[in-house]
């Protein structure tokens, strides 16, 4: 009996994808792809390819300079090891908007905070600091980020097209701390959508739920945190039969550190 429902449930759900197939230009995720490359190459006609523009900057990003509930854990942590840190590397940290979030929680008047994202966003970053960003920089090259105490990734995963591994080894030297947060996860392979930024299509991806964990094992880190944020976990609309995304959490600390 149990295997009926299962079954009667998997083909309502692609009866329903194939239905949101029909309105995909409204739906906020669209297709389902093996790889980061894959999906670009179904960009629809139109639409800008990927965040890497300067017209997708401004995409959200009053919203993205609030403190949405998802957000305390990171802001909890910080706050925590504020005593020991001096200088944080927020990788795909936009326009700085997490500094500028954060800003009235912290003192990050003795925190240098250098946010490393693609050459639109560093470009529209430094544009939009101002008096009050004494302590904000940015660099569009990871390898340019001086050594830090802690690299923040708030966000990024789900748009970064490579293993998390590849991302830490570029920085001059490990840091004592990774906190990641809105890690989109599920149980099998990983599977790429796209996200409709309205005028553009970015690959999302969804990754296996022990990839970050087995990553940061191999890096040398022992996870002390982790939580999951209910109320972000979505389905792909044209492909609701393929599961449910479980967004995560992350805080790890190196183990020599």
């Amino acid at each position: 009996m149990k295997d009926l429902r299962s079954l009667a449930k998997y083909a309502v759900l692609l009866s329903l994808g194939r239905i949101n197939r029909l309105r995909s230009s409204r739906l906020r995720f669209r297709g389902a792809y093996a790889s980061y490359n894959e999906a670009m190459e179904h960009v629809r006609p139109g639409k800008l390819p990927g965040y890497d523009h300067d017209s997708v900057t401004e995409v959200s990003r009053v919203w993205m300079e609030q403190v949405p509930v998802w957000d305390y854990p990171v802001l909890y942590w910080l706050c925590r090891l504020a005593p020991d840190l001096r200088r944080i590397v927020d990788a795909g940290g936009h326009t700085g908007v997490k500094y500028k979030a954060f800003r009235p929680y912290l003192d990050l008047e003795r925190v240098d905070w250098v946010v490393y994202d693609l050459p639109a966003l560093v470009r529209a970053g430094r544009a939009l600091a101002g008096p009050k960003d004494r302590t904000l920089s940015f660099v569009d090259r990871l390898e340019d980020a001086p050594e830090a105490d802690l690299l923040l990734a708030s966000g990024l995963m789900p748009y970064l097209d490579r293993p998390l591994t590849e991302l830490v080894r570029r920085l001059r030297t490990p840091p004592r701390h990774i906190v990641l947060n809105k890690v989109a996860t599920r149980e099998g392979p990983l599977l790429v959508t796209l996200e409709n930024f309205r005028i553009a299509d970015v690959p999302y991806q969804i990754r296996p739920v022990g990839e970050v964990p087995a990553a940061l094992d191999a890096l040398g880190y022992d996870i002390v945190d982790e939580w999951v944020i209910g109320g972000l976990a979505h389905r792909i609309e044209t492909h609701p039969e393929l599961g449910r995304a479980a967004i995560r959490g992350y805080v790890a600390r190196r183990r020599n550190g």
